[in-house]
């Protein structure tokens, strides 16, 4: 009998395991140099050691968003999150989930340090009506920016140079910006499902790429949107959102890519542009999903940024 608690509005909450996941990217290269990913670049730039790339963490929420809205939230879920604190290996992170009321395509999920640090917020959702995510309703609050001076050059409604043809294989290695295989990420990922490997064990007969590698679908080929982003600059994952239209997405299926520039911000020590990658099918005709990334350029990693900031500010 499934116990009946509609007599109670006190907030319930799932909670995953504590993990520690596997820094993956020290060998990354980020615009021809390290990224802050590498250990000495971090360190440079006052972080304390490389960190994990923050969509690591997403691979802690489907199990308990499956348990909310069971297969359908690998068709048609979102998880729209705001980076909080950098997780460095060896440290343990665990997820959590509030339970919606009965019927309730929206909620509010978050992951933290064992010592109860905050690794991320987001919102996750389940669509078509997503009602307004964390993400949207954080770009609808960032005043314009200054004079940039990193992304002078960039544009809202500025889209990529090309449309990007995209897959991935369970060997195949993911570039420069993603040093590892489908099959290296299955053998540390926090949290594994015969679902990613197994196409008999598939509810869609076919192996199916997870959260986090689905970040690193949409990102690992953006070179070719030759955004002109000025450097040598180190930037950084400061807010991500992932969102299945018509999911889920295929492990050695093609797909094509077509990019646009949604924002421009800053903070005290990033200049960011968030971009929207929609994920289509190779034909370019169905839209199955959507990924947006705002990406935070570390200003004080641009050689002559407050020299350069000042000249605009006094053009």
């Amino acid at each position: 009998m499934t116990p009946d608690t509609s007599g109670f509005d006190t907030p319930l909450v799932l909670r995953g395991p504590l993990r520690e996941p596997r820094q993956m990217l020290a060998d990354q290269e980020y615009g021809g140099h390290a990224s802050i990913h590498d250990d000495r670049m971090a360190e440079q730039l006052g972080f304390r050691a490389g960190p994990i790339e923050g969509p690591t963490h997403f691979s802690l929420f489907p199990p308990l968003l499956a348990r909310l809205w069971g297969r359908a939230w690998f068709e048609r879920g979102c998880i729209s999150a705001h980076y909080q604190n950098m997780v460095i290996e060896g440290e343990s992170v665990r997820a959590f989930a509030e339970v919606p009321p009965p019927g309730a395509t929206v909620t509010r999920v978050w992951a933290e340090k064992a010592d109860g640090t905050p690794v991320l917020e987001a919102s996750a959702s389940l669509g078509p009506a997503h009602g307004p995510t964390l993400l949207e309703q954080r770009m609808a609050r960032l005043a314009p920016p200054g004079r940039l001076v990193i992304l002078e050059d960039l544009h809202v409604g500025l889209k990529g140079a090309a449309d990007e043809r995209v897959r991935m294989d369970p060997d195949q290695h993911m570039g420069a910006l993603y040093p590892f295989t489908l099959n290296q990420k299955l053998a540390k990922i926090t949290e594994n499902s015969p679902w990613y490997s197994d196409a008999s064990a598939s509810p869609w007969g076919r192996p199916i790429i997870p959260l986090e590698m689905i970040s690193v679908l949409a990102e690992y080929s953006n070179r070719q949107a030759k955004f002109p982003v000025k450097g040598p600059a180190v930037g950084l994952f400061a807010d991500q959102e992932i969102r299945l239209i018509d999911g889920p997405l295929f492990v050695g299926q093609d797909y094509l890519i077509r990019r646009e520039i949604v924002l421009l911000s800053e903070s005290k020590r990033t200049e960011s542009y968030w971009v929207r990658a929609d994920i289509f099918d190779a034909d370019g005709r169905t839209l199955r999903a959507q990924v947006l990334l705002n990406h935070a350029t570390l200003k004080q990693s641009f050689a002559g940024y407050d020299d350069a900031r000042a000249a605009r500010e006094r053009a």
